[in-house]
């Protein structure tokens, strides 16, 4: 399939990466800029803002009601942004579509950022946000069935390196993952998947920004071949939670995040692996409002068995 018109249109006006160094205070200000205000967003049932307790500290949350009912599922949500950026703000568009679409109540993750946060600060306040709300059930109108864990681009990262915390914890109340075009092998030789080469330029997220953008997180300690990091280098994926993978035709990370459903399957993991077509990286933050593309909130509310 062509890139789709819409999105070709955005990158158009585009330049391409240059690879040279970021700027993560600048960047995550142009983010924040381009964050629309209250009255423009998805209006939900109630939405509220409030801090986690966890072994790693006061984590901000941000709770997101899709209706008022007497008990939900729960689904614990962890944005995008390379590790070093990204926001509850940034990604509260995608939050507040996965509590309507889904019936479940969200709580995003606001967690550390790095260079300022070193590795493991973060994914250890995604894991502790994750057994905060299966301690906080009552309080947060759990009905005890569902707990999910989402994350889109490195957020999918964490929700994988999530499970598998988890696994070898022995906490078995994570009941699926949802990885949206998930970033899963930081070990970004261009010879280990086509989608890399294949994909190189053009598409917004160029294969030359990806050591410089992912730089901060593994400069602070996270090292690449450390199956925390890069979860698709974990050996015994067995006894995970089952997992939705939806990845972009035109992502440099294509590959690996279908790679990885295929491991999972091997090791008789429930996986589906859905690939968009016409799609760029980070199609559910800056095209969701193409309809083929918001479609995919219903898909991840079928897999969690509501749709």
């Amino acid at each position: 399939m062509t890139l789709h018109p819409e999105i070709a249109k955005v990158l158009g006006g585009l330049p391409p990466s240059d690879g040279a160094p970021i700027d993560p205070v600048r960047a995550r200000a142009a983010e924040q800029a381009q964050v629309p205000p209250p009255e423009e967003r998805l209006p939900l049932h109630a939405v509220e803002d409030t801090t986690a307790t966890t072994p790693s500290g006061e984590v901000p949350v941000r709770i997101y009601t899709p209706a008022e009912a007497d008990s939900y599922g729960l689904l614990v949500y962890f944005h995008g942004g390379a590790f070093f950026s990204g926001s509850l703000d940034t990604h509260d568009g995608i939050a507040r579509s996965l509590a309507r679409e889904t019936g479940h109540k969200v709580v995003s993750v606001g967690y550390s950022l790095a260079p300022e946060a070193a590795y493991p600060t973060a994914l250890q306040e995604c894991y502790g946000v994750v057994r905060w709300a299966a301690d906080n059930g009552e309080s947060l109108g759990w009905d005890g069935g569902n707990l999910a864990v989402a994350g889109d681009s490195s957020g999918g990262n964490f929700a994988a390196a999530v499970t598998a915390m988890a696994r070898d914890d022995g906490f078995d109340r994570i009941s699926h993952q949802v990885l949206l075009y998930p970033s899963v092998d930081l070990d970004f030789d261009t010879d280990r998947y086509a989608s890399l080469r294949d994909n190189a330029e053009g598409y917004g997220l160029e294969t030359r920004a990806l050591k410089p953008h992912n730089a901060f997180y593994i400069d602070s300690g996270a090292d690449p071949a450390d199956p925390l990091v890069s979860p698709i280098k974990r050996e015994d994926l067995s006894g995970l939670p089952p997992a939705l993978i939806l990845t972009a035709e035109y992502d440099p990370l294509r590959d690996e995040g279908e790679l990885y459903g295929r491991r999972l399957r091997e090791a008789g993991v429930e996986a589906e692996v859905r690939r968009y077509g016409g799609a760029t990286h980070g199609f559910l933050a800056l095209f969701s409002w193409i309809p083929e593309y918001h479609a995919a909130f219903a898909e991840v509310s079928r897999f969690l068995g509501r749709g």
